[in-house]
């Protein structure tokens, strides 16, 4: 009867092979792959497996990735949230991601990003953030990615004052980096509408570098500034103690001299 057992299991099997891992039900599924693309969803399903490598969410009306808005995905190399309506990463929401390679952002309404948030993207290659509402980015954003190889920034409303000159810095070391250079414009101040972000100079922010005070300045500053005032203090009361001593002085003198005026006193 023993010997029967092991060709029965293997039919059994045949017949019945092991489920999938849960599909989400607005999206279709194959191996490794997730589509949830054009769906109408508010948020992320939950319901992924953890051997998807690749998630198309575009073309939804997702505007806030709240803390571990995504389900652990150790597999996961490709994120698109193409076209939906992001206004806020949470620093958290992208935990347990940390094999992506390339995350695409673009064309969103997202203003505010913090270096917090990409900490855990440890292997990403590839980011686009263009086509959002972006006035600023500060470069800690784009350290926070030890592997990022390409970057998109193309057609955000970029503010061209003293402001962006960490940003312009680093891209300007960071070239190859870059993608699409010409299409980084500014939009603020008016005269430097569409005017490339690329093509300045150092001397376009020789102005901003003289003006701007390094933290040594302000420590200075912060050391001075209580000193000076207990020093105006004792000057003050210095000089004060003068004048009495000197008044008092000068009695004395007219005491000596006249010494009925100073008996009638």
């Amino acid at each position: 009867m023993g010997c029967w057992r092991v060709p029965v299991l293997a039919l059994l099997l045949l017949l019945c092979p092991p489920p999938w891992p849960a599909c989400p039900a607005a999206c279709r599924c194959s191996p490794g792959e997730v589509d949830c693309s054009e769906r109408g969803l508010r948020e992320v399903p939950w319901s992924l497996s953890t051997n998807t490598s690749t998630l198309w969410l575009g073309y939804n009306f997702i505007t806030v990735l709240g803390p571990r808005s995504f389900p652990p995905l150790p597999r996961l190399r490709l994120l698109s949230l193409v076209h939906n309506r992001l206004e806020l990463l949470h620093s958290q929401a992208l935990l347990g991601l940390g094999e992506l390679q390339e995350l695409d952002l673009s064309h969103n309404h997202l203003t505010v990003l913090t270096p917090e948030t990409f900490l855990p993207l440890t292997s990403l290659a590839t980011l686009n953030l263009g086509s959002n509402r972006l006035g600023e980015l500060e470069p800690g954003v784009l350290g926070a990615l030890p592997q990022l190889q390409a970057l998109l920034l193309q057609d955000n409303p970029w503010v061209c004052s003293c402001s962006i000159l960490p940003l312009w810095r680093w891209l300007s070391h960071n070239r190859e980096k870059v993608r699409e250079k010409s299409l980084l414009l500014c939009r603020v101040p008016e005269q430097l509408n569409k005017y490339p972000i690329m093509a300045f100079g150092d001397e376009s922010f020789r102005q901003c570098q003289e003006t701007s005070l390094s933290p040594q300045h302000y420590i200075t500053f912060f050391i001075i500034g209580p000193f000076s005032f207990i020093a105006s203090i004792f000057f003050c009361t210095f000089m004060g103690s003068l004048v009495v001593f000197y008044d008092s002085l000068r009695r004395e003198s007219q005491c000596w001299r006249r010494p009925r005026v100073c008996r009638v006193h």
